[in-house]
């Protein structure tokens, strides 16, 4: 039988995917990114599910690449096509969590390295155990930062933070990932999951489809100048004014209730 690499559970509206290779730190091989794309994809087609925490299980979110996939290795020895891995599994995957319809949380419970923590960072937002990492080990092995590393990591950051980060693979500490605006918050360990599930409840209950608009406006705009930000603005306020969670939320206003969002 085929082992299950991503576990996945549903609380509420809440879909828990969980990355399950812990005796490897829950490294990527062809066989879980194909679980987890699949995962991700069932997450977005499903109505009920609102939002999306992705966690590793054991001691470690994700360790990036295992290099003893047997997707790196060549029948005659020569190096590996890493462009061709990335092509075939780390953009796709990064691609999805862009353009997922509800915000994903990554939950990083311990280590989160190379790949693994510019997954990571391409969630909406990551919440991080007070003993997890971060770490570019991309130039340890003679790489650059993937998993859309090389766009994420100024744009959080800083151009000299990034290039710090990428060219030293120093590990980061989860509080001083935090204190420099890497990710959005650290709690204590016992309160990881806790700490994702409420906020995750939190956004369930909220208007999906203006929260995933809300990601892709600023990701947007972040290539363009002010007016065209401006009349990006304009464009999807006016198809979300049409829509029903704005006469919701309004008439919820109105009428000093809680409002009951379905857009997604």
């Amino acid at each position: 039988m085929e082992q299950d690499l991503v576990l996945s559970t549903t609380q509420g509206a809440v879909r828990t995917l969980t990355l399950n290779r812990p005796a490897a730190l829950n490294s990527f091989t062809g066989a879980m990114h194909k679980q987890l794309l699949a995962a991700l994809n069932a997450a977005a087609d499903e109505a009920a599910v609102r939002a999306v925490v992705v966690t590793g299980a054991g001691r470690g979110f994700c360790a990036g690449q295992d290099l003893n996939d047997p997707e790196m290795a060549t029948a005659d020895g020569a190096p590996p096509d890493v462009g061709a891995v990335i092509e075939r599994h780390y953009a796709p995957l990064a691609l999805r969590i862009r353009s997922m319809p509800v915000p994903v949380i990554a939950a990083v419970n311990g280590v989160a390295a190379g790949a693994g923590a510019n997954f990571a960072f391409g969630c909406d937002l990551v919440v991080a155990a007070r003993s997890a990492s971060f770490i570019q080990a991309f130039s340890k092995i003679g790489l650059i930062p993937d998993c859309g590393g090389t766009w994420l990591l100024p744009r959080l950051v800083g151009r000299a933070r990034a290039i710090g980060l990428a060219m030293t693979g120093d590990k980061l500490p989860a509080e001083e990932a935090q204190r420099i605006g890497l990710i959005w918050q650290c709690v204590d360990d016992a309160a990881l999951m806790d700490s994702a599930m409420a906020l995750a409840t939190k956004l369930a209950a909220m208007p999906s489809r203006a929260l995933a608009d809300t990601r892709r406006a600023l990701d947007d705009a972040a290539q363009m100048d002010y007016g065209q930000a401006l009349a990006l603005e304009a464009r999807m306020q006016g198809a979300l004014g049409r829509a029903h969670d704005f006469a919701e939320g309004a008439a919820a206003f109105r009428e000093k209730r809680a409002p009951v969002f379905r857009d997604r």
